[in-house]
């Protein structure tokens, strides 16, 4: 299975022969091209248009963020998979308010479930949990009533707020205590790790899509505007209670991850460099982790899982088939 790479340091990436260089403080690393997905560049690393002619190549995808571990866009090479049937079917689909709703429905009660899989989990060990768990599951029980788009993300809105005040309860430690959703800038740790994770699986998801035929720029619960991407943003949606949340869960309660991590920036809380390689290693080995569905003879991957997700869409507008959304069953 490929891998991502992750880079923290200032550096250049160049290609040598059939390799990838890369030169961190006059240290060489020689990167197999052949084990590479994706590149998350979290330091200055200078690249040339033969190592982009290189990454096109191999189909690599290159994701840089900024300082504050802000998503700031997307190397995507050229498509590889193009086909004009597929991207007419997902443009019908997106036209079609009836189709678009229900895939919009698919993927709040989707990613509903897979909180509540959560919260059960954490409710057989820590307990606390049951006003928690009614109150989302009597809220998933609108989702289907809702006639908008809109109001589906409204009800989406109050599960998340829900599902937000169990952290405390999991966590039970004053350093991380979490009050509310906060973005730019995360106001405390758990905001900080939440919208740093999201991103990793926002960009894990279009690493996904690419190597479909699927066009990332056509989304149906995120709305198709000025946005580059959103149906990465659609399929992350199921995946980040997993992946995300239990990682945070577990590195906290393990105190692999401390409140030294942290430090205060431009009115905001941002995870220092340690903090950042030991959560993104956690987030990595998580996509890596195989697990046995009952639908599969076989263990795959998390990695794995979100692909078969985009294939799952893309026989529901190709081939009208009905779309199960992933549901955790462990």
């Amino acid at each position: 299975m490929k891998r991502d790479v992750y880079v923290f340091n200032n550096g250049t990436l160049a290609r040598k022969d059939n390799t990838l260089l890369l030169t961190i403080d006059e240290k060489k690393h020689y990167i197999p091209v052949e084990t590479v997905e994706s590149i998350h560049f979290f330091g200055e690393v200078d690249v040339n248009k033969s190592l982009l002619e290189f990454a096109t190549q191999h189909e690599i995808l290159l994701h840089y963020y900024n300082y504050y571990d802000y998503y700031i866009g997307t190397y995507y090479p050229r498509e590889h998979l193009n086909s004009g049937y597929v991207l007419l079917q997902q443009c019908q689909a997106y036209l079609d308010y009836d189709r678009r709703r229900y895939l919009a429905r698919m993927f709040v009660a989707g990613a509903t479930q897979n909180m509540l899989q959560i919260l059960k989990y954490y409710q057989r060990r820590k307990g606390n949990l049951e006003t928690t768990i009614e109150e989302i599951l009597k809220l998933s029980e609108q989702i289907d009533e809702q006639e908008t788009i809109e109001q589906i993300m409204a009800i989406e809105g109050n599960i998340h707020k829900a599902y937000y005040q169990a952290f405390n309860v999991i966590l039970n430690q004053t350093a991380f205590y979490f009050s509310q959703r906060s973005k730019r800038p995360p106001k405390d740790p758990i905001n900080a790790l939440i919208s740093f994770g999201n991103t990793i699986v926002y960009n894990t998801a279009l690493s996904q899509i690419y190597q479909t035929q699927l066009d990332p720029r056509i989304g149906y619960l995120h709305t198709t505007n000025q946005r580059r991407f959103s149906l990465n943003l659609d399929i992350a949606e199921l995946f980040k209670p997993v992946l995300v949340d239990r990682t945070i869960f577990s590195l906290l309660n393990r105190k692999q991850i401390t409140e030294k991590d942290f430090q205060n920036e431009l009115g905001g809380i941002l995870l220092k460099d340690r903090g950042r390689k030991i959560f993104v290693q956690a987030i990595d080995e998580k996509l890596c982790t195989t697990v046995q569905l009952k639908s599969i003879a076989h263990r795959v991957s998390y990695k794995t899982l979100i692909r078969m997700e985009v294939y799952k869409i893309q026989k529901y507008l190709t081939e009208g088939c009905a779309y199960e959304p992933f549901v955790m069953e462990w």
